[in-house]
């Protein structure tokens, strides 16, 4: 399979012409198009551009919102009830974010739900704008149906992620993560690109093991740590899903294959005001003591180097911004016939 090395904001500025090209608001697309680039950059390709013809499909089809809207339907100092009506997730998420730490300058925290919204991408995306601000962010999202209950073979939750960022003199430390050893989105990704998965990644619809990557697409991922992973999904569900009126677990609709109805997805997102209860030069202080302890461990046979979550990603984001990304064939020509269908120049 060849490989195609292209620049990270010439790709950027493709994707968002694509999604331009369907009618959407330069400004929303830009906020698309920078987040789908940003999961490349990071190396999670399973959200990063090889995910834009879906998302087209879904704007073509109409089953998503081209204009962005959030109503307010309940607001309080340290909280809001948000309905996106039916708006693109990324958008959303950062419209939610943003007005989370405005809130939250003022008030010391703000928690915000949301609901009819759609997939939105990497979470780590919207606790880095919070980091920026100098404040705690936390997101969750859920998702159609991938992970069984423990001691069952039928999905019921989602690969429901939750993300945690905090600022530090340098890089934020982010936590991205899903309930499930993987989240489903890179056995898709697999799938779509004829690969194998490793054993312990996912289960058939029958409940077996399996390294098929499409056999798993039609059953279910693990979750991580057997019950604690299935306990973690669940409780996400619960912030997602159930407080914010949003549907859950076998009754959101599917990204992939449903292009009638909404998925009516739930989202939750959080800002914390550090300097609310610390001075901020003295929180990053005390972060890099104690990532620079942790990197000081000793390291077990074979490890060269200790890290923080959220690291590896920044590294790969610096080296891929000053050396490319490297696409598959599928995905590069994937998005050429994109551009033929769209009318927008192959520049990349």
């Amino acid at each position: 399979m060849g490989i195609h090395k292209v620049h990270w904001e010439d790709l950027r500025s493709y994707c968002q012409k694509l999604i331009e090209a369907q009618g959407v608001s330069r400004e929303d697309a830009f906020i698309v198009a920078d987040s789908l680039v940003d999961a490349d950059l990071c190396g999670v390709e399973s959200h990063g551009v090889s995910r834009m013809a879906i998302y087209l499909k879904r704007l073509e089809t109409g089953v998503v919102s081209k204009r962005s809207q959030v109503n307010v339907e309940k607001e309080y100092p340290a909280s809001m009830a948000l309905d996106a009506c039916n708006s693109m997730g990324m958008v959303t998420g950062v419209y939610t974010m943003k007005r989370c730490v405005e809130k939250a300058k003022e008030n010391g925290c703000c928690f915000a739900t949301v609901r009819n919204s759609n997939h939105y991408g990497m979470a780590s995306y919207y606790v880095k704008l919070a980091a920026d601000e100098n404040m705690v962010g936390v997101t969750g999202t859920n998702a159609p149906p991938n992970i069984a209950p423990w001691g069952s073979s039928k999905p019921y939750l989602g690969t429901n992620p939750l993300a945690i960022g905090v600022p530090t003199t340098n890089d934020p430390m982010i936590l991205d993560m899903a309930p499930s050893v993987v989240a489903m989105g890179k056995v898709i990704l697999a799938a779509k690109l004829g690969k194998e998965i490793p054993l312990g990644w996912a289960l058939t619809k029958d409940g077996k093991p399996t390294t098929d990557a499409a056999e798993g697409v039609k059953g279910s991922v693990v979750p991580i740590g057997g019950p604690k992973g299935y306990g973690l999904a669940l409780f996400i569900e619960v912030l997602c899903g159930i407080l914010s009126g949003a549907e859950f677990g076998p009754h959101l609709n599917n990204m992939w294959s449903d292009f009638e109805n909404p998925q009516d997805l739930g989202q939750f997102f959080c800002a914390i005001d550090i300097s609310k209860f610390i001075q901020v030069d003295r929180f990053k202080t005390r972060m890099e003591q104690m990532i620079a302890e942790i990197k000081a461990l000793p390291k077990n046979d074979g490890v060269d180097e200790l890290f923080v979550p959220g690291e590896i990603e920044h590294n790969r984001r610096r080296e891929r911004r000053k050396n490319g990304i490297e696409l598959s064939d599928i995905v590069y020509e994937e998005l050429r016939e994109l551009g033929e269908k769209s009318g927008v120049p192959f520049l990349i």
